[in-house]
Parts: structure tokens; C-alpha cells; sequence
């Protein structure tokens, strides 16, 4: 009897230590992932919460000792944060939906209809991901330099327009599916558009109802939480964006250009509050490079904490997006 049970036990146990070995190096593998991610994050959040002092004092490593908020009132006081903070959420949350709509339809008519040089099209669709923004950058800069449509516009008023500087030519790249990441939208929507059945277009076909009428009653709403994956990722791209901001939007307050700016502002705001003719050579004009980073840390959680209440509110959608794609893709 006990010959028959020791192999069984052996391979119960064998198996109970494999099986406990697995789980202790998955459980260790994820927590040091976690780990990297949240470290930096934990580190500015801790500097933050640091007065002046403690950033000097080598005893003080990750729990401040004086606990002070004057971090968070002059990086809010250098970004102007409220007013820059509005103005930002409207203007992206604006670009954001004339970009998923521009992508909606062009992933629509890429998964549903066959048309001459449909291939070579969403080649081109490709580039927009594989190529980087920054490559294009001149020839962007010169087209919205002298915008013109076919010599219309010139030959109306004689001159072509001046499109930098301004927000219409930043709106007119969203709405034209040709924005921030604009490949990405429209591939991750032609891959969920043609996982749709066919049937229920025809159904609604048969019933009476157009093509656009289809469209709107029916796979838009369908579509719902992929397109507000979509509306996520374009928000947050654009709010950290500086390069399409710099060239449309340098003279509107936006999170990203202020944040840009932040290293600046605390150099003047540091000279005015200390005196240049101290008897000290001018060396009080300097902060203390701690200090600047402190600040600029919090700087930095400042812009990130509205994106991660937007997650928070949005997590539900976003999560069952991402699930449907993974089936239907």
C-alpha cells in the first residue's frame, strides 16, 4: 500500500511545488514591473510634499519631514493653472472629437467599401503610424505657411493664407483625420468595423434605412466603447503634445506648453522674490537645483492628475473596448 501511495504523493507534491514556485515568480515579476512604473511617479510625488529644507537634508529620503503645499501653489501660480487648465480641456476635448469623427468615417469606408486604390490608401494610413510626425514637420510648416486649396484661395483674394499660429489649422489637421496618431484611429476602427456582421446592415438596408443612416443608428452606437477608447487616446496624446502646439498654438495657454515653460517662469519668479544686489554676486538670482525640481516634479503631477480622474471616469469603456477589439480583431 505504501509502494502505491509514494509515487502519488511524490507527484502531488512535485506538482504543489511547482505550481507554488510559479506563483511566487509571477507575483515577484509583476510587483518589480509595478515597481518600475509607479517608482518615479512615487519619488516626485514624495519631493513634492517637501519644503526647502528637507530637499537639502540627507536624512530625508521618501517621507518628508516638514510637510509643506508651497510646492503646488507656485508651480499652480507659474502655470496659471485654472485658466490654462480650462482653456486646455476645451480646445482638446474639441480637436478630439473632430478627430474621431474624421477617423470613424474613414475606418468605415475602408472596412465596408471596395473602391479603386482602397490598398494603396490605407498603405498610406500605415505611414501616418510608421513615419514619425517629426520627419514631416517642414513640409507641414510650408503647406500651412501658404495654405491654399488648388490656387482657390489665391486666386480669390491674391494672396494664399497664413494658417500658424492660429487654431484653425490644428482643427483643420483633426478634421481631416490627419492629426496626432490619426493612423492609429482609423486602423484600430477599420479592424472593429470589420468584425461587424454584415447582416445587420443588410437587415437595416432591407428595412428602409440609407447607408449614412445606417451608419449613425446603427454601428455608432455599436461602436460606442471603441470610439471612446479612441477619444482617450487622442485627448491624452494632444495634452502632452508640444510639437503641433508649438507650431498652431504658441500664443494660447495649453497644459503642455506651460509645463515647457515652467523651467523659465521659476527663474524669473526666483529672481524677483530674491534680491540681485545682496552683496552676494548675484548667486541668490540662481535656484537651487533641488528646489527647481521639486518644482518641476510638481509641475508634472499637476498636468498628469487630470488624465488619470479622466481615466478613473472613463475606465469602464475603455477596459470593454479593449476587450472587444481583442475578440473581434
Amino acid at each position: 500500500m505504501s509502494n502505491r501511495l509514494n509515487p502519488r504523493l511524490m507527484y502531488v507534491l512535485k506538482n504543489t511545488i511547482v505550481d507554488v514556485s510559479y506563483k511566487i515568480f509571477r507575483a515577484v515579476l509583476l510587483f518589480g514591473l509595478c515597481f518600475l512604473i509607479l517608482q518615479p511617479l512615487l519619488n516626485k510625488l514624495s519631493v513634492s510634499f517637501m519644503a526647502q529644507q528637507d530637499l537639502f537634508d540627507a536624512t530625508v529620503i521618501s517621507i518628508p519631514r516638514n510637510f509643506s503645499t508651497s510646492n503646488y501653489q507656485i508651480s499652480m501660480q507659474l502655470l496659471n493653472y485654472w485658466s490654462t487648465l480650462l482653456q486646455t480641456i476645451i480646445f482638446l476635448t474639441i480637436s478630439a472629437f473632430l478627430q474621431v469623427s474624421a477617423c470613424t468615417l474613414t475606418a468605415y469606408g475602408f472596412a465596408r467599401y471596395k473602391f479603386p486604390g482602397r490598398n494603396i490608401l490605407f498603405m498610406c494610413v500605415f505611414l501616418l503610424i510608421v513615419v514619425p510626425p517629426q520627419t514631416i514637420m517642414s513640409s507641414i510648416y510650408l503647406n500651412f505657411q501658404f495654405f491654399d486649396i488648388f490656387g482657390i484661395v489665391k486666386l480669390i483674394t491674391g494672396r494664399t493664407l497664413n494658417l500658424l499660429g492660429s487654431p484653425s489649422g490644428y482643427l483643420l489637421l483633426s478634421a481631416t483625420a490627419m492629426g496626432l496618431k490619426s493612423g492609429l484611429y482609423i486602423f484600430l476602427l477599420r479592424q472593429y468595423f470589420r468584425g461587424v456582421p454584415k447582416e445587420l446592415e443588410e437587415a437595416a438596408y432591407v428595412d428602409g434605412c440609407g447607408r449614412f443612416y445606417t451608419f449613425a443608428r446603427i454601428m455608432i452606437p455599436d461602436a460606442a466603447p471603441m470610439l471612446t477608447s479612441c477619444f482617450l487616446f487622442s485627448f491624452v496624446w494632444q495634452w502632452t503634445d508640444t510639437l503641433f502646439t508649438t507650431l498652431f498654438l504658441r500664443n494660447y495657454k495649453l497644459i503642455s506648453l506651460a509645463l515647457s515653460k515652467l523651467t523659465d517662469s521659476f527663474y524669473h519668479y526666483w529672481a524677483s522674490i530674491n534680491s540681485w544686489g545682496s552683496g552676494t554676486g548675484g548667486l541668490m538670482s540662481q535656484p537651487p537645483i533641488a528646489y527647481l525640481q521639486a518644482i518641476v516634479s510638481t509641475g508634472m503631477l499637476l498636468c498628469l492628475a487630470p488624465l488619470v480622474l479622466l481615466y478613473l471616469l472613463a475606465q469602464r469603456a475603455f477596459v470593454e473596448s479593449l476587450t472587444q477589439t481583442g475578440i473581434k480583431m
